[in-house]
C-alpha cells in the first residue's frame, strides 16, 4: 500500500515538473517572438499572430520568419477566397456598377500574384536550411530571392488597398480594404523578421569581402 502511494506521489511530482518546465518554455519562446516582433512596422499584429507558436519550439531566426511567412500566406489565400466570393456576387447582383467590379477584380489579381510570390519565398527559405552558417554567393542568392518575392507581394497587396481611397465607402468594400491591408501588414512583418535573419548572412559576407 505504501508502495502504492509513492508511485501516486511520484507521478504527480512528474507531472507538476514537466508542466513547469512547459510553462516555463512557453514564457521563454513568448518573450524571444516579442523581442523579434518589436523589429517590426506593426508589432502588436506580429505579436498576435505569431504567439499562437508559442507553445512549440521556435528554433531561431530563420524558423521565426517561417512561421511569419506562413501566416502571411494563410491571409493572403483567405482574403483571395473572399475575393472570388465578391467577385461572383457582384457578377449576378450588381452588374451596373463596372467600375466596382473591375477594381475588385484587379485586388483578385494582385492578391493572386501575393499568393504566388509568397509561395516562392517559402520555398526558397527552406532551401536555405542547407546551407547552415555557410557563407556564398549562392546564399546571399537566395536570400535576394526571399527579398525580392517578399517586397513584391508587399507591394501587389498594398496596392490593392490603394485601389480604394477615402473614408466613405460600402460595407463590402471596406471589408475589402480591411483584409487586404492586413495582408499587406502581416507580410510587412514577416519581411522585418526575414531581413533580421538575413543580416547576419550580409554581415559575414561584407566582411569577408574586407579580408586582404
Amino acid at each position: 500500500m505504501a508502495q502504492k502511494h509513492i508511485l501516486i506521489l511520484l507521478a504527480i511530482f512528474l507531472s507538476l515538473l514537466f508542466e513547469s518546465s512547459l510553462a516555463k518554455h512557453n514564457s521563454q519562446t513568448k518573450t524571444y517572438i516579442e523581442s523579434s516582433c518589436n523589429g517590426t512596422l506593426y508589432p502588436n499584429l506580429c505579436i498576435r499572430c505569431l504567439n499562437k507558436f508559442s507553445h512549440s519550439t521556435v528554433k531561431g531566426p530563420q524558423h521565426l520568419a517561417q512561421l511569419a511567412l506562413s501566416v502571411s500566406l494563410s491571409r493572403a489565400l483567405q482574403t483571395r477566397v473572399y475575393l472570388l466570393n465578391v467577385v461572383k456576387e457582384l457578377k449576378t447582383t450588381d452588374r451596373n456598377n463596372k467600375r466596382i467590379y473591375l477594381t475588385v477584380q484587379d485586388c483578385v489579381n494582385q492578391i493572386n500574384d501575393s499568393v504566388d510570390q509568397l509561395s516562392q519565398a517559402i520555398k526558397e527559405l527552406k532551401r536555405l536550411n542547407q546551407f547552415s552558417t555557410i557563407i556564398n554567393d549562392k546564399v546571399l542568392w537566395h536570400i535576394s530571392n526571399v527579398e525580392t518575392w517578399v517586397s513584391t507581394a508587399l507591394t501587389d497587396a498594398s496596392s490593392c488597398v490603394q485601389s480604394f481611397p477615402g473614408r466613405r465607402m460600402s460595407k463590402r468594400v471596406a471589408t475589402i480594404k480591411v483584409r487586404a491591408k492586413n495582408v499587406a501588414e502581416v507580410t510587412s512583418n514577416a519581411l522585418a523578421l526575414f531581413q533580421s535573419y538575413a543580416s547576419r548572412y550580409k554581415l559575414a559576407a561584407a566582411g569577408t569581402t574586407k579580408k586582404p
